[in-house]
């Protein structure tokens, strides 16, 4: 999350040292099981060797059709808004768009995740009941499972459930 810099700065340090260490020991197994690599999130606050790593894991794994792994590294969903709002008014400006033209649908082909369908379900972890930032115009008509356990005690009986909770409602997209 991007509103995670206001950490301490060993924790940050930590969290960089794990990120750069995972970029390296997974990308060859993401790689053999055929799945793409998408980053989303602002790169600039990024040390120049992480991007590195980003860019090159997203190159390699470019042609992978199995799967898409998308990643939020210093991503804030208020920020993406943004960010999609003032291309457009850039292209109102710029006479490519009047303001007629904005739309739903216009807003979104400006987001970061454009090209990536909108999540079915999302599990949040850590005992907390909220979004966090987090794909706010993406999750509108997400499910949500809470798990009160921390990311790395989940365990893929805890996935199993939270699937088989998403498959026990009734989806009606405001309907």
């Amino acid at each position: 999350s991007s509103e995670n810099w206001k950490r301490p700065k060993w924790e940050i340090v930590d969290l960089m040292q794990l990120l750069r260490h995972y970029l390296r020991a997974e990308m060859a197994e993401l790689h053999r099981n055929n799945v793409r690599l998408r980053v989303i999130g602002d790169r600039d606050g990024l040390d120049p060797d992480i991007v590195a790593l980003i860019e090159q894991g997203e190159a390699t794994t470019r042609d992978n059709s199995a799967m898409t792994l998308v990643m939020a590294l210093n991503y804030g969903a208020r920020a993406e808004i943004a960010g999609a709002a003032r291309a457009l008014a850039q292209e109102v400006a710029d006479g490519r768009l009047i303001p007629a033209q904005i739309d739903e649908e216009a807003l979104a082909a400006r987001l970061l995740t454009r090209d990536i369908p909108d999540p079915d379900l999302l599990i949040r972890t850590s005992g907390e009941q909220r979004l966090s930032n987090f794909l706010l115009w993406q999750c509108a008509y997400s499910e949500f499972v809470f798990l009160d356990k921390f990311w790395p005690d989940i365990t893929k009986d805890d996935l199993a459930d939270a699937v088989r909770a998403y498959h026990s409602r009734e989806r009606r997209y405001g309907a």
